[in-house]
């Protein structure tokens, strides 16, 4: 069986890029038979301006689009595409846009201990802040979701309340951006193909099995 890892650079506070988490993953279940995937989850922030307390969201969103009525035709048409894939978006819920540094510096310690730890993680972060509309900038909140994905609830508190690992999620960050990641979510395949945008289930599907083709014929070639 071949095997592909996939790092995926998103934000927690990416619609899409919850959209193509819940995509991703219904692609790996129908290949999880003849192809092996691995997920490492990368950082980007679309909004590293935000001050650590955060700001009003809805407000800071209708002028990013260019006003209410832009935002609320993109919340519709994403409120449909989630329900295809089991996402319950709740978009009047978010009342507070966060800096997302240490929702990463959390997934970030998620990936040290596996790769299962850190999947459940990212689930529990998008979830809290697209369907229930809690603050994931708020350490008390990163703190639930460290400990509901079994994480060490007191270590995480700890290394909240220091600068732990901020200068290497920027620094992620930073090297995204120079390979010409400007949008998420961004897929790199194996580290040599890139898929940019919440796909559908099928086009991830056939580039895992041409990759898993691709993968096999080189070895046998080396056999």
């Amino acid at each position: 069986m071949a095997r592909i890892t996939i790092d995926i650079v998103s934000d927690v506070v990416c619609p899409w890029c919850y959209l193509g988490k819940a995509r991703l993953d219904l692609a790996i279940a129908e290949v999880q038979d003849e192809i092996g995937i691995d997920v490492n989850w990368r950082p980007y922030r679309l909004n590293p301006d935000y001050p650590s307390e955060g700001v009003d969201h809805q407000t800071e969103l209708a002028k990013k689009l260019g006003g209410k009525a832009n935002m609320d035709r993109a919340h519709e048409q994403l409120t449909s595409l989630g329900r295809d894939v089991g996402i319950t978006f709740d978009f009047g819920a978010i009342k507070v846009g966060p800096n997302t540094l240490d929702a990463h510096r959390l997934i970030h310690w998620a990936g040290q201990e596996n790769r299962d730890v850190q999947a459940a993680v990212v689930a529990g972060l998008f979830k809290a802040n697209f369907e229930e509309g809690r603050n994931v900038g708020d350490h008390r909140v990163l703190i639930d979701v460290a400990r509901e994905a079994g994480m060490d609830e007191a270590l995480v508190s700890r290394l909240l309340s220091t600068d732990a690992d901020k200068d290497h999620v920027v620094s992620e960050i930073d090297a995204a951006q120079r390979m010409g990641v400007s949008g998420v979510p961004f897929f790199i395949l194996d580290q040599q193909y890139a898929v940019s945008g919440a796909q559908p289930v099928e086009v991830l599907v056939s580039a895992f099995r041409e990759l898993a083709r691709e993968k096999l014929q080189a070895l046998n070639k080396l056999n």
